[in-house]
């Protein structure tokens, strides 16, 4: 099974299951009219996808790429609970409102980090002339020519291309959510739902491309736009503070991805992309 149908068949999972396995809480706690703000920190996943390059002098596409994240090792209080640093590791942040008792919209922002894996081996299709972009520059010649679909082609990181959206990988969604009540303490306010919701929203990358050594860690843009859905737990501790894990899957399409800092280069994008994340956060009565 692909990237893309394993993820499908997780989120149908966690989206239907909870309706038959649980009933539901007559004891409710009642949410309807407050907020909730959580920050935590993920790992994500991407499946092999396509990259278009295009400019003066060359328009090719690299074929089924391969690419990891990058997380920060744990290091406490140095970085993940330092003030001044916590935005540096892959995050995660949202902010709630709780239309019903079981239903909220939220707004987010989804700091993934993708880094294209170094010197692999691909599909390249297009051209690629001696000279591109404008003003120009000289192309190393083993690579101007012709290619015909599915050429087999090794990217080079030290001439050919370098390609992250390390600062990062961002989605910044609106989701509607709904939950599902699944256990309730007898006293107190230990209550665990199950959390199903679904989002869209705006890919705003800063990405770090060099192309034909040309290039620069780029300013944030309005790349493209993505579609997600997610199932999770939170975990209510007290009256304000909770614990959410959860798993969520999208698609996205970066239309205006910026390369070498030249308006006109860009590259295009469609990718599917697996996120797991654990966050605290705090309900705002």
């Amino acid at each position: 099974m692909n990237f893309r149908n394993m993820v499908k068949y997780i989120l149908v999972i966690f989206l239907v299951l909870p309706f038959f396995l649980f009933a539901q809480n007559s004891n409710k706690i009642h949410k309807k009219g407050s907020f909730y703000v959580h920050w935590g920190y993920n790992r994500s996943n991407y499946a092999n996808s396509d990259i278009r390059f295009a400019g003066p002098g060359y328009d090719f596409t690299l074929a089924k790429v391969q690419a990891t994240d990058m997380p920060t090792p744990f290091d406490g209080f140095t970085t993940y609970f330092n003030p001044t640093l916590f935005s540096i590791p892959q995050f995660n942040f949202h902010g709630g409102f709780f239309l019903k008792d079981n239903l909220s919209i939220s707004i987010g922002w989804d700091h993934m980090k993708y880094v294209m894996a170094p010197d692999q081996n691909a599909n390249i299709s297009g051209y690629i002339s001696n000279q591109v972009s404008e003003p120009s520059i000289s192309v190393n010649p083993n690579y101007a020519k012709q290619y015909s679909p599915n050429t087999p082609f090794n990217i080079n990181s030290s001439d050919f291309l370098q390609f992250e959206h390390t600062d990062g990988f961002n989605y910044a969604s609106v989701e509607l959510e709904h939950y599902l009540p699944v256990w309730k303490a007898k006293k107190g306010f230990f209550q665990l739902d199950w959390i199903n919701g679904g989002g869209l929203g705006l890919m705003i990358p800063r990405s770090d491309v060099r192309l034909f050594t040309l290039g620069k860690n780029n300013l944030w843009n309005i790349a493209g736009a993505g579609a997600s859905l997610k199932s999770g737990l939170r975990l209510n501790l007290t009256k304000i503070l909770f614990l959410e894990t959860t798993v969520k899957g999208g698609y996205t399409n970066l239309w205006d991805i910026r390369t070498t800092g030249r308006s006109v280069d860009h590259a295009e994008q469609s990718i599917w992309f697996g996120e797991f994340y654990g966050a605290l956060g705090f309900n705002i009565n």
